[in-house]
């Protein structure tokens, strides 16, 4: 062991052999790639993705990447398909294999086996002279130089490669398929990702006291409906239940400093005109860009012209929307 090595270098020097890997592989793109995307696109079954060693570790995020932006796909481990597992492959399906190297006992075992099958074959390799490679009916190259392992051993910058290609195969099929973020939702409902995705400011409201007074309700009356209903504010509406204006906090510390008497002081004298509103079903990142562009921490959800309720932003802060 020596302790004295620059460790900060090591660490440095990995991730600039893998970060100039990724580089020279964008350049390798080619209508392989392409051609794989519009095959992909054009399936009626699923994506089975194959590997061994740290390559089947690979293929199962990228199962997940492809699963999670649009694309059915399913992990058939290499050594358990020649035992078996060969059965899930269908024949609307579609296979790529991942090996660097292309020349695996497993691999050239299973190939032919996927290749008698019917199915089109897409190779995911870091030597495009292998057995997979020339037996593929497509080959994402991702060719490197050398592995970041001192040794030129460990698998590292090739995992980054393949897992990268896989990246850039999910992405490529998520825009063109026009895989937006309403789609992106349903997938994610959990945890803070799946609540900015899909939480609406109705069930905020729906939790939320609901202050609102008259424009004729004098200034005690207006004092009491904010402090009770912890908020910050309240709307001020017609005796229609239209919505005319807001009073916050801040309109009641300005009343005070600038009235003796408040007696005579009514909504209507105080209230803020044109308040910030946002419809009812709108989406809770809609009310988050609300508040931060116009600087305030509250806004009322309104149902046409009559308010429904107020998003505070520490409702958006709670459900991790922030």
């Amino acid at each position: 062991m020596n302790i004295h090595k620059n460790i900060k270098k090591i660490g440095s020097e990995v991730l600039l052999n893998e970060a100039e890997a990724l580089k020279k592989i964008a350049g390798l793109l080619d209508d392989n790639f392409e051609n794989c995307v519009k095959e992909i696109l054009n399936l009626k079954g699923r994506v089975i993705i194959s590997g061994i060693g740290k390559s089947a570790i690979i293929a199962n995020k990228i199962v997940a990447t492809l699963n999670s932006t649009g694309t059915p796909s399913i992990f058939m481990h290499a050594a358990d398909a020649i035992h078996g597992d060969l059965g899930m492959v269908q024949d609307d399906d579609l296979v790529i294999c991942i090996s660097k190297s292309g020349n695996t006992p497993e691999i050239k075992v299973l190939v032919p086996l996927v290749k008698r099958t019917g199915v089109k074959l897409a190779a995911l390799v870091s030597n495009t002279k292998s057995y997979l490679a020339e037996n593929a009916d497509f080959v994402l190259d991702a060719t490197i130089e050398s592995e970041a392992c001192i040794n030129n051993l460990a698998p590292t910058t090739s995992t980054t490669a393949h897992l990268a290609m896989g990246d850039a195969l999910a992405v490529a099929l998520q825009e063109v398929r026009g895989f937006g973020s309403e789609d992106f939702a349903k997938y994610h409902p959990g945890g803070a990702l799946g609540k900015r995705l899909y939480l609406k400011v109705d069930e905020i409201v729906s939790l939320n006291e609901k202050p609102k007074v008259q424009e004729d309700t004098d200034f005690r009356e207006v004092i009491l409906e904010i402090s009770t209903k912890r908020l910050g504010a309240t709307a001020v509406v017609d005796k229609e239940g239209k919505l005319k204006g807001i009073i916050t906090d801040g309109d009641i510390r300005r009343t005070l400093e600038k009235h003796n008497d408040t007696s005579q002081v009514k909504a209507s004298d105080i209230m803020g005109a044109n308040p910030k509103t946002l419809e009812i079903g709108s989406y809770a990142t809609e009310a988050l860009s609300a508040l931060q562009e116009n600087d305030i921490t509250q806004l009322i959800i309104v149902e046409g012209d009559k308010p429904r309720g107020f998003v505070h932003l520490h409702d958006l802060l709670k459900e991790g929307i922030i």
